[in-house]
Protein backbone atom coordinates (compact mmCIF):
# COMPACT_ATOMS: atom_id res chain seq x y z
CA UNK A 1 0.00 0.00 0.00
CA UNK A 2 1.52 3.34 -0.99
CA UNK A 3 2.00 5.91 1.75
CA UNK A 4 0.80 9.22 0.35
CA UNK A 5 0.16 11.43 3.39
CA UNK A 6 1.18 11.91 7.04
CA UNK A 7 -1.82 10.00 8.40
CA UNK A 8 -1.03 6.96 6.24
CA UNK A 9 2.59 7.19 7.41
CA UNK A 10 1.41 7.30 11.01
CA UNK A 11 -0.86 4.26 10.56
CA UNK A 12 1.96 2.38 8.80
CA UNK A 13 4.34 3.06 11.71
CA UNK A 14 1.59 2.22 14.20
CA UNK A 15 1.08 -1.18 12.54
CA UNK A 16 4.83 -1.84 12.67
CA UNK A 17 5.02 -0.86 16.34
CA UNK A 18 1.97 -2.98 17.17
CA UNK A 19 3.67 -5.97 15.55
CA UNK A 20 6.97 -5.23 17.28
CA UNK A 21 5.29 -5.15 20.70
CA UNK A 22 3.72 -8.56 20.02
CA UNK A 23 7.06 -10.01 18.87
CA UNK A 24 8.85 -8.58 21.90
CA UNK A 25 6.17 -9.89 24.27
CA UNK A 26 6.63 -13.42 22.90
CA UNK A 27 10.41 -13.14 23.16
CA UNK A 28 10.29 -11.82 26.74
CA UNK A 29 8.05 -14.68 27.79
CA UNK A 30 10.58 -17.14 26.33
CA UNK A 31 13.55 -15.37 27.96
CA UNK A 32 11.92 -15.28 31.37
CA UNK A 33 12.47 -19.00 31.83
CA UNK A 34 16.15 -18.69 30.95
CA UNK A 35 17.06 -15.96 33.47
CA UNK A 36 18.99 -16.97 36.58
CA UNK A 37 19.21 -13.53 38.26
CA UNK A 38 16.15 -12.83 40.42
CA UNK A 39 16.28 -9.07 39.94
CA UNK A 40 16.50 -9.37 36.15
CA UNK A 41 13.69 -11.91 36.21
CA UNK A 42 11.54 -9.43 38.14
CA UNK A 43 12.32 -6.65 35.66
CA UNK A 44 11.38 -8.84 32.71
CA UNK A 45 8.14 -9.94 34.38
CA UNK A 46 7.26 -6.31 35.08
CA UNK A 47 8.01 -5.43 31.48
CA UNK A 48 5.86 -8.31 30.23
CA UNK A 49 2.99 -6.76 32.18
CA UNK A 50 3.88 -3.31 30.80
CA UNK A 51 4.02 -4.67 27.24
CA UNK A 52 0.55 -6.16 27.58
CA UNK A 53 -0.71 -2.73 28.67
CA UNK A 54 1.18 -1.06 25.81
CA UNK A 55 -0.53 -3.36 23.32
CA UNK A 56 -3.90 -2.35 24.79
CA UNK A 57 -2.89 1.32 24.53
CA UNK A 58 -1.96 0.80 20.87
CA UNK A 59 -5.34 -0.82 20.27
CA UNK A 60 -6.93 2.32 21.74
CA UNK A 61 -4.78 4.43 19.41
CA UNK A 62 -6.07 2.43 16.43
CA UNK A 63 -9.61 3.03 17.68
CA UNK A 64 -8.99 6.78 18.11
CA UNK A 65 -7.73 6.86 14.53
CA UNK A 66 -10.82 5.00 13.27
CA UNK A 67 -8.82 1.90 12.39
CA UNK A 68 -8.91 -1.77 13.34
CA UNK A 69 -5.70 -2.99 15.04
CA UNK A 70 -3.45 -4.46 12.39
CA UNK A 71 0.03 -5.92 12.51
CA UNK A 72 2.51 -5.24 9.74
CA UNK A 73 5.64 -7.34 10.15
CA UNK A 74 8.45 -5.31 11.67
CA UNK A 75 11.68 -6.57 10.13
CA UNK A 76 13.65 -4.59 12.72
CA UNK A 77 11.85 -6.33 15.58
CA UNK A 78 12.41 -9.71 13.93
CA UNK A 79 16.11 -8.93 13.69
CA UNK A 80 16.41 -7.88 17.32
CA UNK A 81 14.57 -10.99 18.48
CA UNK A 82 16.69 -13.25 16.24
CA UNK A 83 19.94 -11.67 17.48
CA UNK A 84 18.89 -12.20 21.10
CA UNK A 85 17.87 -15.81 20.47
CA UNK A 86 21.13 -16.57 18.65
CA UNK A 87 23.20 -15.14 21.49
CA UNK A 88 21.26 -17.15 24.06
CA UNK A 89 21.74 -20.36 22.08
CA UNK A 90 25.49 -19.78 22.12
CA UNK A 91 25.60 -18.97 25.85
CA UNK A 92 26.00 -21.72 28.39
CA UNK A 93 23.37 -20.29 30.73
CA UNK A 94 23.78 -18.70 34.14
CA UNK A 95 25.19 -15.23 34.71
CA UNK A 96 26.66 -14.89 31.20
CA UNK A 97 23.25 -15.62 29.67
CA UNK A 98 21.75 -13.01 32.01
CA UNK A 99 24.11 -10.36 30.60
CA UNK A 100 23.10 -11.35 27.07
CA UNK A 101 19.41 -11.16 27.96
CA UNK A 102 19.87 -7.74 29.56
CA UNK A 103 21.80 -6.52 26.52
CA UNK A 104 19.14 -7.78 24.13
CA UNK A 105 16.44 -6.18 26.26
CA UNK A 106 18.30 -2.84 26.28
CA UNK A 107 18.52 -2.86 22.47
CA UNK A 108 14.79 -3.56 22.25
CA UNK A 109 13.98 -0.73 24.65
CA UNK A 110 15.94 1.81 22.63
CA UNK A 111 14.24 0.65 19.43
CA UNK A 112 10.86 1.04 21.12
CA UNK A 113 11.76 4.47 22.52
CA UNK A 114 12.65 5.70 19.03
CA UNK A 115 9.45 4.18 17.61
CA UNK A 116 7.24 5.88 20.19
CA UNK A 117 9.01 9.20 19.82
CA UNK A 118 8.28 9.13 16.08
CA UNK A 119 4.64 8.18 16.64
CA UNK A 120 4.21 10.94 19.22
CA UNK A 121 5.59 13.52 16.81
CA UNK A 122 3.14 12.38 14.13
CA UNK A 123 0.18 12.38 16.53
CA UNK A 124 1.09 15.87 17.76
CA UNK A 125 1.26 17.17 14.19
CA UNK A 126 -2.20 15.73 13.52
CA UNK A 127 -3.61 17.27 16.71
CA UNK A 128 -4.47 13.87 18.18
CA UNK A 129 -4.10 14.75 21.88
CA UNK A 130 -5.62 11.54 23.29
CA UNK A 131 -3.39 9.48 21.01
CA UNK A 132 -0.38 11.49 22.19
CA UNK A 133 -1.27 10.72 25.82
CA UNK A 134 -1.53 6.97 25.17
CA UNK A 135 1.75 6.92 23.27
CA UNK A 136 3.51 8.99 25.94
CA UNK A 137 2.39 6.47 28.56
CA UNK A 138 4.04 3.71 26.52
CA UNK A 139 7.16 5.81 25.95
CA UNK A 140 7.52 6.49 29.68
CA UNK A 141 7.32 2.77 30.47
CA UNK A 142 9.96 2.01 27.83
CA UNK A 143 12.27 4.71 29.18
CA UNK A 144 11.85 3.42 32.74
CA UNK A 145 12.62 -0.14 31.67
CA UNK A 146 15.69 0.96 29.71
CA UNK A 147 16.97 2.87 32.73
CA UNK A 148 16.46 -0.08 35.08
CA UNK A 149 18.25 -2.47 32.72
CA UNK A 150 21.14 -0.07 32.19
CA UNK A 151 21.51 0.39 35.95
CA UNK A 152 21.56 -3.38 36.51
CA UNK A 153 24.10 -4.12 33.74
CA UNK A 154 27.28 -3.54 35.80
CA UNK A 155 26.04 -5.85 38.55
CA UNK A 156 25.13 -8.55 36.03
CA UNK A 157 28.53 -8.31 34.34
CA UNK A 158 30.24 -8.52 37.75
CA UNK A 159 28.31 -11.72 38.57
CA UNK A 160 29.29 -13.17 35.20
CA UNK A 161 32.96 -12.33 35.79
CA UNK A 162 32.89 -13.96 39.23
CA UNK A 163 31.28 -17.10 37.80
CA UNK A 164 33.88 -17.42 35.02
Amino acid sequence: MPITNPQEKFIHELCLTYDAEHQFLDAQQQMLGQVSDGELQGMIQTHIDDTQQQIQNLEQVFSQMGQEPQRQTSQAAQGLVADGQTSLQEAEGGPVADTLIAGAQAKVEHFEIASYQGLITGAQQMGQDEVVNLLQENLQQEQNTAQMIEQSAPQLVQKAMQAA
